[in-house]
């Protein structure tokens, strides 16, 4: 029975087998087309999966990869699975590490290319909100974003001798914003992610990349300065336990450019930060924030390129002092510091700053600073450039401001008045005497009896003037007459090396 049950199995043919040549020529050509077929994916696969461990072991480092599946960065998120996409992620990441010379754009242009459509690719699944920020795609996100923004930027051959206001000079953009462009964009969704884990976020978003990151606004392209404007202001708004650093870390900033280099690209667009910030100031103010005012933003008023960030620096003053109005007599203590005395441009600057701050500012304040304020706003009135003489008569034009004056008149009138009868009589300019003409009328109005003995002084002065001058030329023809007479004797004497002392009584002249 088992032999006839054996006898019915089909026996094994050999490979050696002639049956192998018997088979039909169809059989034969499916057969081998199938091996090849076979043969050519598998080679394909094997070529595909060498390519992306060579770039994941080149471009990044073996522990950050290490437990995260291998995926052609070249595939789309589409063409995966779920399960796939972060894995995808990664290795898109990796793959934007490589950074590329754009200064020559046809070199390496296939590869740029592909470059920045991994870039974009990348953007558009993270706008998704599909995705989700472990530890390893953090890791790799950040060391993406270091790779390709944290740069060095070449020495300024730039002058540094010419003011901001006067500079002419065009702006220079970078060559590799077309990439730059759109890291800074993943950057500033990845901040914004709603889902985003801050306790893994912020050991990877940490002080030593924000100190890189604020180096990047020395950077002379006004369109990556735009950038980090917005990314800074969200990292400052997200992370709140890096608000104190980012304070110090601005203020280094500052520092350095008032006291050392006075170059910098990027004050206006920390300023502008920080004018927001400022406004979100808890009252009472922190000793902390009044320190940045004083030993900061007062200090920016020095340098001669202070037109580049006046409109900001302004608004920053401005918004302490709309905080806490005691700070008012101190801001404009520290204006009349570093008042410009030949800079005329500067000096327009300072009184429009100083009329918006005069607005702000109480009574109490301002009777602290009235009189050295006055001071040298007799000298504005005075000046013989006539754009500032003209922008100090219109301060009076400012409805707080003359309120402000006519409750202290008795003090500022006679600070002021010889400027007006000074330029009544001597400016140049028609329009500032139209101006002087004016304020006259108008304080006369104000207190005619004031503006009288203010006058009478100064006719007293003018005649005190006149006596002393007179005096003074009595006095010198004198002493002329002395030593002419001195000479005389000393010349009658023989020998002529023998010096005549001359008389007391001669020399007894009051000077």
């Amino acid at each position: 029975m088992i032999k006839q049950i054996l006898s019915k199995l089909p026996k094994k043919v050999p490979k050696s087998d002639s049956s192998d040549s018997s088979r039909s020529d169809s059989s034969n050509s499916t057969s081998f087309g199938n091996v090849f077929q076979c043969t050519n994916v598998g080679s394909t696969i094997s070529s595909k999966l060498n390519v992306v461990k060579r770039v994941s072991s080149v471009v990044f480092p073996a522990s950050m990869s290490a437990g995260v599946e291998a995926v052609d960065p070249c595939l789309s998120f589409k063409d995966v699975s779920n399960t796939q996409k972060q894995s995808l992620f990664i290795s898109k990441l990796n793959l934007c590490c490589k950074v590329y010379d754009m200064s020559d754009p046809d070199k390496n242009s296939t590869e740029q290319d592909l470059k920045r459509q991994t870039l974009l690719e990348l953007v558009d699944y993270v706008s998704s909100g599909s995705v989700k920020f472990t530890e390893p795609a953090i890791a790799a996100l950040c060391k993406m974003f270091a790779t390709n923004l944290f740069r060095v930027f070449p020495p300024k051959f730039r002058t540094s001798t010419t003011g901001g206001e006067t500079e002419d000079e065009e702006p220079m953009f970078d060559p590799a914003w077309s990439h730059l462009q759109v890291v800074y964009d993943l950057l500033l969704q990845f901040i914004n992610y709603n889902s985003l884990d801050m306790k893994v976020a912020k050991a990877h978003i940490d002080h030593a990349f924000i100190l890189r990151l604020l180096d990047l606004f020395d950077s002379e392209d006004p369109r990556e300065r735009d950038c980090l404007k917005t990314i800074l202001h969200r990292i400052y708004g997200k992370f709140m336990v890096h608000r104190p650093f980012i304070r110090k870390s601005v203020s280094n900033i500052i520092y350095r450019f008032v006291f050392e280099t006075e170059r910098h690209n990027g004050i206006a667009e920390l300023l502008e930060i920080f004018g927001s910030v400022i406004s979100g100031f808890a009252l009472p103010l922190k000793e902390e924030h009044k320190i940045f005012l004083w030993k900061a933003l007062l200090p920016l008023h020095k340098p001669k390129s202070v037109g580049i960030y006046h409109q900001q620096l302004t608004y920053c003053v401005v918004q302490f002092i709309d905080k806490d109005q005691r700070l008012a007599s101190s801001v404009i203590k520290g204006l009349l510091k570093y008042w410009p005395v030949t800079n005329s441009q500067k000096e327009l600057m300072f009184i429009s700053e100083l009329e918006e701050i005069l607005e702000m500012t109480s009574m109490a304040e301002f009777q602290n600073i009235m009189v050295p304020l006055f001071r040298r706003m007799a000298y504005c009135l005075n000046s013989s450039h006539y754009q500032v003489a003209e922008r100090a008569h219109l301060l009076w034009n400012n409805e707080h401001i003359l309120n402000l004056i006519t409750q202290n008149r008795q003090v500022i009138l006679p600070l002021v008045f010889s400027a007006l009868v000074h330029n009544a009589q001597s400016h140049w300019n028609q329009a500032v005497l139209n101006l002087t003409q004016n304020i006259r009328k108008m304080l006369t109005q104000m207190d005619e009896e004031l503006v009288a003995a203010c006058q009478r002084r100064i006719e007293e002065e003018e005649s005190g003037a006149s006596a002393a001058a007179e005096r003074r030329r009595v006095t010198w023809e004198r002493l002329e007459a002395a030593a002419a007479a001195a000479g005389v004797q000393s010349s009658s004497v023989g020998g002529g090396d023998v010096l005549v002392p001359v008389k007391s009584a001669t020399c007894s002249v009051a000077c």
